[in-house]
């Protein structure tokens, strides 16, 4: 027997037909709800309309140091080194005294021949006084020919005993000042190879004393490789970069700790030739040093500029989206809806720009705000810009030489529209 609900079977009856009756309403409103779905406004969006221009076209090298000027120091004569006269590693001027050999017997030396000169000198006076006598004696055939002849041997020899005898005295003077060791340039002198009290012998290794290395002028050194050649002598051909008039290339460096250096140099050599190891041949350029922060051996980013690109495409980094077939854009076309753009990425410009080579041209407007909220084939409202874009400074930070192509700049709207009230 069931047991009914309490207060009887009736009694329940209205609580179910009230649950009843408020699952059917629910269920109404759900329908009439999806039957009219709500319509998305338009996302907010900051654009910049493209506008050719010109902007620098620079090439980054890893580059080294060298110094213009490293001389070996080495010992000429033979000797013990008395003194080290300068401070090793520090800054010597040209003509400065760095070693001082024994000079002792290079003096006695010079005195010797200094006497063998006097001696030689009062030989041809001597010969010299027999001579003027002989001529006019011989003139009136009071002496044979024969003693002429003599006589005038013996002149001849003595003069040159003495030409002989002064080569002597300057050869002694020469050693006797090679005893002191000068520097042929200003730089930086290295550490001495031979210590004090050292015999040097210039015939041995033992001659060679040291170093000294100019650092102001500079040289920076790096390579170009065949390819990166052919590249940019192609960009050249068709018009997208144009290489200085005068074939001036300043070249800016950049430290290892990401610093820039503050003064600029100029390109003043190539090798005519390709390294058979690297296939790349050597450019140097030159750069002052006044404040010697440069040193010989030092890895820099060596930035070679000079080179324009004309017409062409920048846009900030933060518009270039990276899709499954490559990178794109949003653009906004005339009837305001998105649209997507596939785009051709080239070199870096700035800190914050980046070049198209293709896919944009004047005239078209690039998203560079908003694009998260965007949906293509939608329309967009364009709202004012968070900041300029596009304007970036003249020191772009690109790519090797001549990888990539130009094509036009990008400048932000003249007048964004208002951004929409909420």
């Amino acid at each position: 027997m069931t047991r009914p609900f309490p207060g009887g079977t009736c009694a329940g009856q209205p609580l179910v037909y009230a649950l009843m009756l408020a699952l059917a309403l629910l269920a109404g409103c759900g329908k009439s709800e999806q039957g009219a779905p709500a319509q998305r406004p338009p996302a907010p969006v900051a654009v910049m309309t493209v506008t050719p221009q010109t902007i620098p076209y620079s090439a980054s090298f890893v580059a080294q140091t060298e110094s213009s000027q490293q001389v070996d120091i080495v010992a000429r004569v033979s000797g013990f080194l008395d003194k080290i006269a300068y401070q090793e590693g520090d800054l010597v001027k040209v003509g400065q005294i760095l070693f001082q050999l024994d000079p002792k017997p290079f003096q006695a030396q010079l005195q010797s021949a200094r006497g063998s000169l006097q001696s030689q000198q009062a030989r041809l006076t001597t010969a010299q006084a027999n001579l003027g006598r002989i001529k006019p004696l011989a003139a009136q055939n009071a002496v044979s020919q024969s003693d002429l002849d003599k006589a005038q041997g013996e002149f001849d020899a003595a003069t040159a005993a003495v030409y002989s005898a002064q080569a002597t005295v300057t050869e002694a003077e020469l050693n006797l000042g090679y005893t002191t060791i000068r520097s042929p340039v200003t730089g930086l002198a290295s550490r001495s190879k031979q210590r004090q009290g050292a015999y040097i012998n210039s015939l041995s290794e033992t001659a060679y004393l040291t170093y000294v290395a100019a650092i102001d002028p500079i040289w920076v050194n790096f390579s170009m490789s065949q390819n990166q050649l052919a590249n940019y002598q192609g960009l050249i051909a068709k018009g997208q970069v144009v290489a200085p008039k005068d074939g001036r290339y300043e070249v800016q460096i950049t430290l290892g700790t990401g610093q820039p250096y503050p003064y600029t140099g100029v390109i003043n050599f190539t090798d005519p030739s390709y390294s058979q190891d690297t296939g790349s041949f050597l450019v140097r350029a030159v750069l002052p040093n006044p404040k010697h922060e440069l040193r010989p051996g030092m890895f820099v980013t060596a930035n070679v500029k000079g080179i324009t690109r004309p017409d062409a495409v920048v846009v900030p980094q933060l518009a270039v989206q990276q899709g499954p077939k490559g990178h794109l854009v949003y653009v906004v076309n005339s009837a305001g809806v998105a649209e997507i753009r596939p785009v051709v990425v080239g070199d870096y410009y700035g800190e914050k720009d980046i070049v198209i080579a293709d896919g944009l041209q004047a005239g078209d407007r690039v998203i560079v705000e908003g694009m998260l909220k965007v949906v293509p084939g939608q329309p967009v409202q364009i709202a004012q810009a968070g900041g300029a874009a596009g304007q970036a400074p003249p020191g772009a930070r690109t790519g090797a030489a001549a990888q990539t192509g130009g094509a036009a700049a990008a400048q932000p709207e003249a007048k964004p529209a208002e951004a929409p009230k909420k």
